[in-house]
């Protein structure tokens, strides 16, 4: 529950003054008169020339102060490295391109998402004033009260440090202890602050957490002793709408980009979808309307007196309901209205108040906005901000200076990188760029003067006996990528050694104040913090560092004092499993350790999970409650969800992922990536709106021992599955007419690869849309089915077809081949068939190693798909009725036979809306569970919110979408959880497997807005 404390707060006079009736006389005013009066009584209590993001509360863009016609360079600052945003692929979430500023006390204050420091520099020459150090990314601009500053860490802190000399006065955490997630591919808080803090009178709010589920913290603190004045802790598992109609989840409020206040209110914004509203002067949640505006949403917010703007749309602040469309641009508001930059020119408007009907007929005064005058050619804007009479736009490479009463632009410059970030002060522009640049320009005069001011690197003195350890680890450990743990780093000179000689990503840990204060100082001035090393203060018995997370451990400590200092149980905690290594130990004695894979996690190496099609790993470790492990974005082009693409696989530490031009590896416990392979037009016929995909053509990719296997056409390419290097590249068996065969299913047993002939005539219909994918390529028949040696390629046998081989209907397991033979449905090819008559078949068990028939049925074999358990052997013929299914695919029945000899066991007419699962001796599918030994129901109480998609298990837990991420306990068996914020796509998407739950990108073409889009690894933890 939040906590509040009884407290009023001062209403914004700005707010006020935006809002009232007296707003169109002020527009009869003059001009520089209306600017006095509505800045003024805002700005005053702030004392501070740029004090906030956008300048003020409202996130407006707007100061009283001119600039001057004609401006000159004064300095530049370029830090050592650009800025490395949270979402690069977003355009919803644009908030950290750049540094943004902040300009108080005569000084630039900025932080850097690259190292996590903040800078104070002087307004008048560029030179570094003070620097102040916290433990994550800094995505967000300052914010300036009276003698200090507020800065908002993906650390999960709010900072309050002196405006003088960057010494911190007090922090606060946001979220409820000391646990760090990998996110965004840095060591970050499990509950950022990525709430961007915004001061109203004497109160600073922030807020921490962008997966819901995982909690969200909002805060209200007293500016100057940092007391909590309330917290929200409790919307973040509301159970509300999500955005997709008939879909409801408990996840409610996330917190990505700049708070935002006008009146009473508080607008969060949540990252990918319109803001939330809270009461600013209690904490209560009031609104966010997920669903009503489903497509709509981003991370930035104007607020101005009633009316609130978000990606080109206004909402009324009382009720959250859209007011206004205006779209999507950059914004900033004027005097009597607001600018708007559309990407071809720019626009002004005006506030109007006129009688409209409601929904009575009765007339009431609403106010909107009337346009007033274009400009012209004033393209692709990044940013924008008004001071004085001038509006000032930011683009790629350029800014310039318009002039509102002459419509003229009165001056322009270059830059270097395209500009997100303006501020106006005392007649000098600040513009911050996608580069790490920050300019400042002043009145041009006769004779000017520029200077870049930019860190120098200083290479710190080599120190042999770090170095000669670094050497040491390299050779014995073998690990140069991936993320190493330094826990007990000292000075920080083993991580630097390191650092020279590998491409790791290295966290250094010490309880040791001085000794991190003296590694950060070295690692920074050596060019390389953040970017490569980070140095954090934890107690190194309980650092609250993610589980499994490290590639390597090794320890700077005990380079001197040996391997004692350390302590083993939290080593063990964080070593990654399936090769993670720990060295450490004194140079030429280091010790080597090696771990397994964990004991219980299990595999998803084919698309059901494995060759049988169970569709069940067999990992006994996911269950409970799940919790984020790592999350980032991966620049990687995806099929449309609508595609229904292949199933992502996992094996030994590894998460394949296949897109459009080839398959990528990650490691799954951390989420680095490990390879990728270029296949172009891999997966370009699943890149629609057909809703067929793997559904109908089975997966085009296999893992086998060391390998990856991945059909493309006419070939079926071998891949190392550590180093995604090409081994071999097979062909199928010629088509019956002798012209090259087209390679169908694939799969590997026992190192046996098996392969189909495709039949390229039969091509099914679309399911939804016929758009941008090939259905021509989608083939879901074949000819034949043949075993070749997966490392010669040569030919074992071929089983030829006396009708077709439906790709569903081929299963491996308990040494047997088993598939249906049957003729085929000629009324797939046609989306609205008149007749549906589908000839029954004949059921095989052919011998895996010679392709010898072992026993065959063919008394009623109605089924499209079968699956077989290897611990019970037990073979299941149904049917695939799923959303968008076939039209053959009529579901209603399933049958188990014995798979020694063929004998039925049970049939059941059953009702069921999903691909059916075995899990043990139980038979799971969307609408029951039966018994796989007798047929008998078994309770199995699950129920989900909308979701496109099948189901998927482990031997305890079930995932699927329902609305978000949904999950099953089986062993509680009492109804699903959420993991809110984040949806999968519309087939096989969400793996239980490796003793965590696995969830690449599959939303590609999706305008659903979901608060976040990224891969995840989500892990298990107690209730």
């Amino acid at each position: 529950m939040f906590e509040t404390t009884t407290r009023r707060f001062a209403r914004s006079p700005f707010a006020s003054f935006l809002s009232s009736p007296k707003w169109t006389m002020a527009r009869s005013t003059p001009f520089f008169l209306v600017l006095l009066v509505m800045v003024l009584p805002f700005a005053k209590p702030l004392k501070a020339d740029w004090p906030m993001y956008r300048m003020d509360a409202g996130r407006t863009g707007y100061t009283s102060e001119a600039l001057p016609e004609q401006l000159s360079l004064r300095w530049a600052h370029k830090s050592m490295h650009p800025p490395m945003p949270a979402w690069p692929r977003s355009d919803r979430m644009t908030y950290d391109r750049a540094n943004h500023v902040v300009v108080a006390d005569a000084k630039v204050i900025f932080g850097n998402s690259a190292d996590g420091i903040v800078r104070a520099l002087d307004v008048d020459s560029g030179k570094v004033l003070w620097r102040a150090y916290t433990d994550g990314p800094i995505r967000f601009a300052p914010a300036a009260w009276q003698d200090r500053v507020f800065v908002a860490s993906d650390d999960g802190h709010l900072y309050a440090l002196s405006l003088k000399d960057g010494q911190l006065l007090w922090k606060q955490r946001g979220g409820p202890d000391h646990s760090s997630v990998l996110g965004n591919q840095r060591l970050v808080s499990k509950w950022p602050a990525r709430g961007g803090p915004v001061v109203v009178g004497d109160v600073v709010y922030f807020a921490a957490g962008i997966w819901p589920s995982d909690g969200i913290f909002l805060y209200a603190l007293d500016a100057d002793s940092g007391n909590v004045l309330w917290c929200n802790d409790d919307s973040g598992e509301i159970y509300m709408p999500q955005p997709h109609g008939g879909a409801n989840a408990k996840s409610g409020v996330s917190a990505q980009g700049y708070l935002a206040a006008a009146e009473d209110r508080l607008f969060v914004p949540t990252g990918r979808a319109v803001p939330a509203a809270f009461n600013r002067l209690t904490g209560e949640f009031q609104y966010l309307h997920l669903q009503k505006y489903g497509h709509n949403g981003g991370s930035s917010i104007l607020a101005v007196g009633e009316t609130f703007f978000n990606n080109g749309l206004g909402f009324s602040s009382t009720s959250g309901e859209k007011t206004i469309t205006l779209g999507a641009g950059p914004l900033a508001a004027i005097p009597d209205g607001l600018v708007r930059a559309d990407g071809k020119k720019l626009e002004t408007y005006r506030w109007v108040e006129a009688e409209q009907p409601d929904r009575k007929g009765q007339p009431v005064k609403k106010r909107s906005l009337e346009r007033e005058w274009p400009i012209d050619d004033i393209t692709n804007t990044t940013a924008l901000i008004v001071a004085g009479d001038k509006i000032v736009c930011g683009t790629d490479g350029k800014i310039a200076l318009i002039d509102m009463t002459t419509k003229d632009a009165v001056w322009s410059g270059e830059v270097d990188g395209t500009v997100y970030g303006l501020a106006a002060t005392d007649g000098k522009l600040l513009v911050s760029t996608d580069r790490g640049l920050i300019y400042c320009f002043e009145e041009a005069t006769e004779v000017t003067s520029s200077d870049t001011q930019t860190d120098a690197i200083i290479v710190p003195k080599t120190n042999e006996r770090y170095a000669q350890a670094a050497e040491e680890i390299i050779e014995v450990g073998g690990i140069t990528e991936g993320y190493c743990l330094d826990l007990g780093c000292g000075d920080g000179s083993l991580a630097y050694e390191l650092a020279r000689r590998t491409r790791l990503h290295i966290c250094a840990v010490d309880d040791d104040p001085a000794m991190v204060a003296a590694a950060r100082e070295k690692l920074t001035a050596a060019g390389i913090y953040g970017v490569q090393v980070t140095v954090q203060q934890r107690d190194l018995e309980a650092t609250g560092y993610p589980q499994y997370f490290a590639n390597l451990i090794v320890s700077g400590r005990s380079i001197g004092e040996g391997e004692g200092s350390l302590p083993v149980a939290e080593v063990k905690r964080l070593q990654r499993p399936s090769g993670g290594a720990i060295c450490i130990g004194k140079p030429g004695k280091m010790k080597v350790q090696q771990r397994d894979a964990l004991a219980g996690a299990g595999t998803w190496t084919h698309q059901y999970a494995d060759a049988g099609n169970t569709l069940v790993s067999d990992d006994t470790l996911v269950g409970g409650r799940l919790s984020m492990l790592w999350f980032r974005d991966v620049d990687f082009d995806i099929p449309s969800r609508h595609g229904r693409a292949p199933a992502p696989l996992y094996d030994r530490g590894r998460l394949f992922h296949e897109g459009n031009d080839g398959i990528v590896a990650v490691d799954a416990y951390n989420g680095h990536e490990l390879w990728r392979y270029e296949i172009q037009g891999l997966l370009k016929a699943y890149d629609g709106d057909e809703l067929m995909g793997v559904a109908g053509t089975g997966s085009n990719c296999c893992i086998g021992g060391d390998s990856v296997y991945v059909r493309d056409g006419k070939r079926c390419l071998k891949l190392d599955a550590a180093t995604g290097t090409l081994v071999r590249e097979f062909q199928p068996p010629p088509r019956p007419d002798g012209q090259p065969g087209t390679w169908g299913y694939v799969a590997w047993v026992d190192n046996v690869l098996y392969g189909t002939v495709a039949v390229d005539e039969h091509v099914v219909t679309y399911r939804y849309r016929d758009t941008t994918g090939d259905m021509s390529r989608l083939l879901t028949e074949s000819h034949s089915l043949f075993a070749m040696d997966a490392e010669t390629g040569d030919l074992i046998w071929t089983y030829k077809a006396t009708d077709s081989i439906r790709h569903n209907a081929i299963a491996i397991g308990k040494g047997k081949v088993f598939l249906i033979d049957r003729p085929i449905a000629m009324f797939d090819r046609e989306k609205r068939p008149k007749t549906k008559e589908h000839q029954t078949g004949k059921l095989l068990a052919l011998d895996a190693k010679t392709g010898t028939q072992v026993w065959t049925d063919d008394a009623d074999i109605y089924g499209t798909m079968l699956a077989v358990s290897e611990e019970h052997g037990v073979l299941l013929m149904s049917y695939q009725p799923t959303r968008f299914r076939l039209d053959s695919e009529i579901g209603g029945r399933m049958t188990a036979f014995k798979a020694e000899d063929g004998q039925k066991l049970w049939e059941n007419k059953a009702d069921y809306e999903s691909r059916p699962m075995i899990n043990g001796g139980t038979v799971y599918a969307q609408g029951g569970a039966w018994s796989l030994l007798s047929g008998e129901p078994e309770a199995f109480n699950f129920k989900r919110s909308y979701g496109c998609g099948i189901l998927a298990a482990s031997k305890n837990m079930m995932l699927f979408r329902s609305a978000t991420l949904g999950y099953f306990d089986i062993k509680r068996n009492d109804g699903i959880d959420d993991y809110g914020g984040i949806r999968p796509g519309c087939w096989v998407n969400a793996l239980p497997a490796g003793g965590l739950v696995l969830l690449p990108d599959a939303t590609a073409g999706c305008r659903c807005s979901y608060l976040n889009k990224a891969w995840v690894a989500l892990t298990p933890v107690e209730r």
